[in-house]
C-alpha cells in the first residue's frame, strides 16, 4: 500500500508555488542628491530676491521668502515619505494575495480565489490605464494606483497573463 499523503503534499506544494510575484513601488524622479540641488537653488534664489527687497526697504517681505523655502522643503519631504508605500502581489493556483503597506508601515492584506477573481482595468483614450482592480465575491482590491502609465500597462499585461495561467486557460 502506497503513501498517498506524500503525493497529496507534493501536489499541494506545487499548487501553492507562486506563478507570479510583483513588488509595486511609487516612482520618484528626484533622488536625494537632486533634492539637495533643487533646495539649494530655491534657497539661493529666495535669498538673492529677499536681499533685493531688503535693500529697497521692504524688510517685511524677507520673511515670506523664507516661508516659501520652508513650504517647498515640506512638500518634497511629504512626497519622499509617500514613496515608502508599496504593494506586494503574489499569485498561485490556489491564492491571489495583495498586500498593501502604507508609508507609515500599516499592512492591509486581501486574498482572492484566482479561479473567481476578475482583473478589471479602466482605460482613458489619452492617458491609458487609470485604474486596476481585482474583484471577486463582492470584494474589490485596487492595485497599483500610484504607478505611472507605462508601469501600469506592463504590470496589467503580465498580471493578466499570469491570472489566466493560474485559471488553467
Amino acid at each position: 500500500m502506497g503513501d498517498n499523503s506524500t503525493v497529496n503534499r507534493t501536489s499541494d506544494q506545487t499548487a501553492d508555488r507562486p506563478i507570479f510575484q510583483a513588488l509595486l513601488v511609487p516612482y520618484r524622479s528626484l533622488g536625494p542628491r537632486g533634492f539637495t540641488v533643487v533646495m539649494a537653488f530655491v534657497a539661493l534664489v529666495s535669498l538673492a530676491t529677499s536681499l533685493g527687497f531688503l535693500a529697497r526697504g521692504a524688510w517685511p517681505v524677507v520673511g515670506f521668502f523664507g516661508l516659501d523655502v520652508l513650504l517647498v522643503w515640506w512638500a518634497f519631504r511629504a512626497s519622499f515619505r509617500s514613496a515608502k508605500a508599496r504593494e506586494e502581489v503574489s499569485l498561485s493556483r490556489t491564492d491571489l494575495a495583495i498586500r498593501k503597506i502604507s508609508p507609515r508601515g500599516v499592512v492591509r492584506e486581501a486574498h482572492h480565489n484566482p479561479f473567481w477573481a476578475r482583473f478589471r482595468v479602466a482605460r482613458h483614450e489619452e492617458i491609458g490605464i487609470t485604474r486596476m482592480s481585482v474583484d471577486s465575491n463582492r470584494i474589490s482590491t485596487e492595485i497599483g494606483g500610484f504607478l505611472n502609465p507605462d508601469d501600469r500597462e506592463s504590470f496589467a499585461r503580465e498580471f493578466h497573463r499570469a491570472l489566466l495561467t493560474a485559471k488553467g486557460r
